[in-house]
């Protein structure tokens, strides 16, 4: 029974599935401004998409995973799970999470769940095959859980809070993304797609990063502006924390006698977005 749990956990990706759940939380609380049992519908109905997209998408990638290190233990290229089984299990689990997101939200959070399931899988994972940059039309799937909490929490999806926090999320994932890239590009070149590294140096590529990062560092920069935090110490706990993302990123350059680790980089990103996630929160809880 542990071992089919723990095949299951590695078949919806836990942890990546999860961190959906806190954005479209984050929208929610966003948009109701307080918490109430009325969360739980969106949180769940995303969190059981995420779930199926992403067995959904190791048996469309079951091929070019057999392929790469870093992904040919998965449940399906070592035959622990025939791809009929995982194909059926990522049905039950897009069922279950639509079905709660049509009853337990409105229209718009449903739509904008099921644009993020079309998005991922069917946009995403086919641009992956043709170009080393489907990470950027691919980020607006990071951008669409907060848009479900919004909209299930009453906002309108065209309010500038919404679109501000959305632009934020879409921006962060082209970094998070591109830092594994500089750990696994090689493999992703082996398994037959294509890679930045097939294009740049990894000197070349740690600019692009640090480009973005930036980017990243202004939308946080700019969150406040568009009314979607007022309490003063957020304000400047947001502009603390863009600040801190930019300084870290800078070693990526090796100055002042730093070694760059792609994997605490790509650890450190994600504290990043957790971090204005809580103070997104609390700002909205407390005022």
């Amino acid at each position: 029974m542990g071992q089919r749990f723990q095949i299951l956990l590695e078949l919806i990706k836990f942890r990546i599935s999860v961190f959906s759940t806190f954005t479209t939380s984050v929208g929610f609380i966003l948009a109701a401004k307080a918490l109430s049992l009325d969360i739980l519908a969106p949180t769940f109905g995303i969190l059981f998409l995420a779930f199926g997209s992403a067995v959904l998408n190791q048996y469309q990638e079951r091929r070019p995973d057999a392929l790469m290190e870093r992904t040919r233990n998965r449940p399906i290229p070592t035959g622990r799970v025939s791809p009929v089984l995982a194909l059926l299990i990522s049905l039950v689990f897009v069922l279950t999470g639509s079905v709660i997101l049509y009853f337990g939200t409105n229209l718009p959070a449903f739509f904008l769940g099921l644009l993020a399931l079309v998005w991922y899988n069917g946009v995403y994972t086919n641009l992956k095959k043709v170009t080393a940059f489907a990470v950027v039309p691919g980020s607006l799937i990071g951008s669409i859980p907060p848009a479900v909490g919004w909209a299930a929490g009453g906002g309108d999806i065209l309010d500038p809070p919404i679109l501000a926090v959305m632009f934020f999320f879409f921006i962060w994932q082209v970094p998070h993304f591109w830092l594994l890239i500089l750990l696994y590009g090689r493999q992703y070149e082996k398994a037959g797609f294509p890679s930045l590294t097939a294009l740049f140096s990894n000197d070349q590529i740690k600019r692009l990063i640090f480009i973005w990062i930036v980017a990243s560092a202004v939308a946080c920069v700019l969150i406040p502006f568009f009314g979607v935090v007022d309490i003063p110490v957020i304000n400047v706990g947001l502009y603390i924390t863009a600040i801190w993302l930019v300084y870290q990123s800078s070693k990526m350059f090796g100055t002042g006698g730093h070694t760059f680790s792609s994997g605490y980089a790509f650890r450190q990103i994600n504290i990043y977005a957790l971090v204005v996630i809580l103070l997104m929160s609390i700002d909205s809880l407390v005022n």
